[in-house]
């Protein structure tokens, strides 16, 4: 099986009418590809992302699709096999691009389907990463056991939820009133985007200790280079920031991080501070 590189090349293939099913059972509001695509982006770059369904009946998920980039495959319900026409095109896509792309060198199947468990030992049989997601319910536990990682959604709902300001942040204090060129409220909102970009630092520093484990070694540059995936327009100086250090040193003081000097490339290991 293909080691666990820094940065993984992924590509997305979804079983949009199971996700969307499964996640209206489970009484969730919406199926959200956001949640998804936050958690993988932190794993690697994704090249590739397709849906498959018959989207005469997803109208409304349509817009939210295309604004996350993905390739919407239109597979019709026939009377009798439309659900297989859509598992059978995805398969067929996704073998190919297995055999024609060797650098994409994880695929993630989102669905909770046991029909795709062949598909999936054949993608490792070429030495493929595959990583499931789907919504516990509806998915096959023979899917779960095939994946060399099962993502469920209903996971990624709880975390969202779950992603409140710090605890350990002091109150924000008033700004003083004094002579300036600047109104109060511009100066709020310098405070407000300082205080954004440490909030995605600190989120993003989290998901990275889940994907790696709480034991692993996360340098600055790494937490970057997720954020980047994740929001490519972030820019720390649009923050109120110097550079990318200086929001570290900045969360540091807050009680947020702790900071670590790398005595080999002088740039700082990151590691959460203790509860």
């Amino acid at each position: 099986m293909s080691s666990d590189s820094d940065t993984r090349t992924l590509a997305i293939f979804t079983d949009f009418e199971n996700v969307a099913l499964g996640a209206n059972q489970a009484k969730y509001p919406q199926f959200e590809i956001e949640k998804i695509l936050e958690r993988l982006l932190v794993k690697g770059n994704i090249v590739v992302r397709k849906a498959y369904c018959d989207w005469s009946r997803y109208q409304r998920y349509k817009r939210g699709m295309h604004e996350a980039n993905f390739e919407l495959i239109d597979i019709p319900h026939l009377s009798q096999s439309g659900k297989n026409s859509a598992d059978i095109r995805m398969v067929v896509d996704a073998l190919d691009l297995c055999y024609t792309k060797n650098h994409i060198n994880t695929f993630v199947v989102v669905s909770g389907d046991s029909d795709f468990s062949p598909l999936v030992s054949k993608l490792r049989e070429n030495d493929k990463i595959v990583i499931g997601v789907g919504v516990k319910n509806s998915t096959s536990e023979l899917f779960i056991s095939i994946c060399d990682e099962f993502i469920f959604y209903d996971d990624l709902v709880i975390q969202k939820e779950k992603r409140k300001p710090n605890p350990k942040r002091p109150a924000t204090k008033a700004v003083p009133q004094v002579q300036t060129s600047e109104p109060a409220e511009a100066n709020n909102d310098k405070g407000d985007k300082r205080e954004k970009a440490i909030d995605l630092v600190v989120q993003t520093l989290e998901s990275l200790l889940e994907e790696r484990g709480d034991e692993s070694r996360i340098w600055g540059s790494m937490v970057k280079q997720a954020i980047k995936r994740i929001n490519p327009g972030f820019n720390e100086r649009y923050h109120g920031f110097k550079s990318f250090n200086s929001v570290l040193e900045e969360a540091q003081k807050q009680g947020l991080l702790a900071l670590e000097i790398d005595q080999k490339s002088g740039g700082y290991i990151v590691r959460l501070t203790e509860e």
